[in-house]
């Protein structure tokens, strides 16, 4: 994976560094990962823009790519990491911004459960016709924890996490995607 640098520069090497040549060069994001192991597909990314452009190429929602196989549903783990904590603390505003995640992906909303811990914390699902939305948030840390599994084609799951990164702030994103149902071994 790139390591990204502030301002999205790199310094050459250390070499460069010592003797004063100061050349920065743009950091190319890598495209996600993707890694077939024993019937599983995992999609890694901590790049946010070049894994939201992956993410959205599709305009079903569902991206296959090189080395992608078909599945019956995508599960998408995202961490968010240095969030706002007043934006995690309560049910009400997790809860919102959770069902506004759907709203906006086009998921179509069946119910909805949150529960705010004390002292710290609010853990929920949005149930959706395509599947879930879960999250569990730990505002004393800045960190969520956000699992969406969604199937079929009208799922835009990047608009989801267009709203989680509005209504959270994170600093920094990691995402996993996980295929479920492998056509191959459903069909086996």
């Amino acid at each position: 994976m790139a390591v990204v640098a502030p301002f999205g520069l790199r310094r050459n090497s250390w070499l460069d560094r010592i003797f004063g040549r100061r050349k920065a060069t743009p950091i190319i994001a890598e495209p996600p990962r993707i890694e077939n192991d024993a019937g599983w597909q995992l999609i890694h990314s901590e790049d946010q823009e070049s894994f939201r452009d992956w993410l959205g190429k599709d305009s079903e929602g569902l991206p296959f790519e090189p080395g992608e196989v078909p599945s019956l549903g995508s599960h998408l783990l995202i961490e968010l990491f240095g969030c706002d904590q007043k934006s995690l603390e309560l049910e009400s505003s997790v809860g919102t911004a959770m069902r506004d995640a759907a709203v906006q992906s086009k998921a179509t909303v069946v119910a909805q459960s949150f529960h705010e811990f004390k002292p710290w914390g609010v853990s929920g699902a949005v149930i959706i016709q395509e599947s879930h939305y879960t999250i569990h948030t730990w505002p004393e840390h800045g960190y969520a924890a956000v699992d969406l599994f969604y199937c079929g084609g009208t799922v835009h799951v990047d608009k989801a996490v267009d709203v989680l990164r509005e209504r959270f702030k994170p600093s920094k994103i990691k995402f996993l995607v996980v295929r479920r149902g492998i056509q191959s071994e459903v069909e086996a």
